[in-house]
């Protein structure tokens, strides 16, 4: 490809997104640098749009490269999938076909992405804040597939020590599973964008369908079988070209895929009953010579594009591919809907509603199981509460029952095999609790309904304590109370009384008093645990999935309680009002203006610090941006930050304790100046306590006035 194409993708982002995206921090810029970077960000909302289709309006939002961007320039999160997803752009623009992305950059992305999995908000820019209920969202539904896309304007592939960094630090975050995967979105991913429908290649094919059957009414169709050898062929011939209309290509790492290629593999002759087949969308289909239906059919398409049943056709080739004397054996229903007299949308509409039913799930096996049909019995019998045990029935309040993945969730929180917590975490449709070994570990062969229900009752419990104890806690104790429910609750369980747990007449709310404490003991000596064995910089959501490691850190806290030690104190970063505390030994606003730390008309913005604030101020700093915003003074006395959204002067804490109350209607006192920050350099305490450093100035103080 040449300059030719650059020029293509330039003008489309100009066209596309000139005054969609913010670029009100470029405006001092020289004009070079201004372009370059509006190209920039315009090259990572075309890649948002690639991973996430969207209005050009709605990926330009999604930019947030700038000052504390950590190395990452927009975000996209999907929340309504059966997995949640959160796509991390970074772009690099180049007119000569060389945007780099270099062993520098990828250190810094990912650093980036670790104080996202760290949940350190507060240390992305303003541009980013917007996003964290939705990333919040993302982690509370089950564990997100991640990815990272290296949007870069050059067709040359990256350097190789720059690939093994990548791969180095992949490994690393998917110690577990995957969790974590790269893409690079290239000059002809762009070109191709860009072009839209058009850049699709046209399929044309011949196929042949044993024991076809044809439908007329209202829309031409056919369906029959196929060979696992010709659509290997097929797949051989067109390769992803076979998917352009399809939503989500072939997902080639995704566990279903696995499962298709092994069961062609392993059972070649069921294949048919196993798999739910193939539909193919054309805009012809033609019969070659004479087709009797019943019988084998041949059939020239035209316009073929495979829009349901990519994984099938990708596992199936390489099923072929490895063992063709095997594989040949399989084969495939596969439905071939003609759109020659249809209406202009309905192609879309098939896509669309045959990628979006429910799949079948192993879970869904397992709620036909005798041990699941008598607990449903017990539970009503014994207890006279619900237990669901099938998807898409209505749950009970949590006071009338639970379901059969809360229960299965409980019981391996609270198994002695500590092993089966980590695996339990994995994933949130519990994928890993549903094989047929593990199942029966976890139920066994006839589960005690009142166990059941205790132990369901214990994780709401232990979840309910750490969801209070995370309003004051911050990074890594915060995503450790985050990620580590089922890992506090098996500890928890492990010191409570529950030799009799099984009996009717067992008084369970009198152990369930105990559980507050030990939560906040549990957590303190798991905290430690895992930055003991591990280190500080690891990643806890990693200490929590790993069998492995679950075991150690369980030992380790273990040992802890037993000895009859007090719990290990938290770090003073870890707590809010510790961080509030040592805040305000540091006058820092007289600090920073003795010294002229901060230049007069400098734009600080302001970033929620803690939990609660980001709950009460998220939504209310979104609907009008100038609230994040105040300019500083160093001739105001102690009210130097000039507030974008009134014009009135206040002091950092002042107007944090105003903006709170106008959000939410708390009252309360903060530490203002860990809220705001100069962009690209740290906050205001940060900085402060920097100057004092530097001149070896004693760091006890008054507090900012308010």
């Amino acid at each position: 490809m040449s300059k030719l194409h650059v020029r293509y993708v330039r003008k489309a982002i100009e066209d596309r997104f000139t005054d969609l995206i913010d670029m009100k921090d470029k405006a001092k810029v020289a004009e070079k640098d201004y372009v370059q970077a509006f190209l920039s960000r315009g090259l990572a909302a075309l890649a948002v749009q690639i991973e996430h289709p969207c209005s050009d309006r709605i990926a330009a939002t999604r930019i947030f490269d700038g000052d504390d961007d950590r190395g990452l320039d927009a975000i996209a999160v999907e929340v309504r999938s059966a997995q949640p997803r959160i796509c991390l752009v970074q772009a690099k623009w180049s007119d000569n076909m060389k945007g780099g992305f270099g062993e520098t950059e990828a250190d810094r992305m990912f650093r980036g992405l670790n104080r996202m999995l760290d949940l350190q908000y507060s240390k992305f820019n303003s541009r980013f804040q917007q996003f964290v209920p939705e990333i919040e969202q993302a982690f509370e539904v089950g564990t997100p597939k991640i990815t990272l896309v290296l949007a870069l304007m050059r067709t040359a592939p990256l350097d190789q020590n720059t690939k093994e960094i990548i791969e180095e630090k992949l490994a690393e975050l998917n110690q577990v599973e995957e969790m974590v995967d790269y893409k690079v979105l290239d000059l002809r991913d762009f070109h191709r964008a860009i072009l839209g429908d058009a850049a699709a290649p046209r399929i044309d094919a011949r196929v042949r369908l044993d024991g076809f059957v044809q439908e007329s009414t209202p829309y031409k169709a056919l369906y029959g079988t196929m060979t696992a050898a010709d659509l290997a062929d097929l797949y051989s011939e067109h390769r992803r070209g076979l998917f352009a209309r399809n939503i989500r290509d072939n997902l080639d790492l995704t566990d279903v895929n696995i499962k298709i290629r092994n069961t062609l593999l392993e059972e070649p002759e069921h294949f048919w009953y196993f798999s739910n087949g193939i539909t193919m969308l054309c805009e012809t289909i033609k019969p070659v010579g004479k087709a009797v239906p019943g019988k084998v059919g041949d059939f020239q398409l035209t316009g073929a594009s495979v829009v349901n049943g990519a994984q099938t056709v990708s596992a199936i080739h390489r099923a072929y591919t490895a063992d063709p004397d095997t594989a040949q054996y399989g084969r495939v229903m596969v439905r071939l809907i003609s759109l020659e007299d249809c209406p202009p949308e309905f192609g879309d509409h098939v896509t669309t509603n045959t990628n979006t039913q429910n799949p079948i799930e192993e879970r869904d096996f397992k709620s036909l199981d005798k041990v699941q049909v008598q607990l449903r019995d017990d539970f009503a019998l014994m207890l006279h509460l619900s237990y669901v045990i099938k998807r898409g029935e209505a749950l009970p309040a949590p006071e009338h029952g639970c379901s059969m993945a809360e229960a299965a969730e409980a019981l391996a929180a609270t198994h002695s095999n500590a092993q089966l917590a980590a695996l339990a975490k994995r994933d949130q449709n519990l994928a890993g609790l549903w094989e047929d070994q593990t199942y029966r570990e976890i139920f066994g062969e006839a589960p005690n309904a009142f166990r059941v229900w205790r132990s369901v009752e214990l994780l709401r419990e232990v979840r309910n304590q750490l969801q209070i104890l995370r309003d004051g806690l911050l990074w890594r104790a915060d995503a450790a109370a985050f990620y580590g429910d089922l890992l506090v609750t098996h500890i928890v369980f492990r010191r409570l009384d529950t030799r009799f747990i099984e009996d009717p007449s067992y008084h369970w709310p009198r152990e369930l008093v105990k559980v507050p404490d030990l939560v906040r003991d549990a957590l303190a000596w798991s905290l430690a645990a895992i930055d003991e064995e591990y280190g500080k910089s690891s990643h806890i959501i990693a200490a929590v999935r790993n069998t492995e490691r679950i075991e150690r850190v369980v030992r380790a806290a273990m040992r802890g309680l037993d000895s009859d030690r007090t719990a290990p104190a938290l770090g003073e970063d870890y707590q809010v009002a510790e961080v509030e505390t040592r805040g305000r030994q540091v006058n820092a606003v007289t600090t920073l203006i003795t010294n002229n730390r901060i230049a007069d008309g400098t734009v600080l913005e302001f970033r929620a610090y803690s939990k609660p604030e980001r709950r009460e101020m998220a939504e209310w700093l979104a609907e009008e941006p100038r609230r994040s915003l105040a300019t500083w003074s160093n001739g105001n006395g102690n009210k130097p930050l000039q507030w974008h959204a009134d014009e009135g002067w206040y002091s950092p804490s002042g107007l944090t304790k105003e903006m709170r109350r106008l959000a939410s209607g708390t009252v309360t006192s903060a530490q203002g100046t860990l809220r705001w920050f100069v962009p690209g350099e740290g906050s205001l305490d940060e900085l402060a306590l920097a100057v004092r450093l530097e001149e070896g100035l004693d760091v006890g103080s008054e507090p900012d006035g308010s």
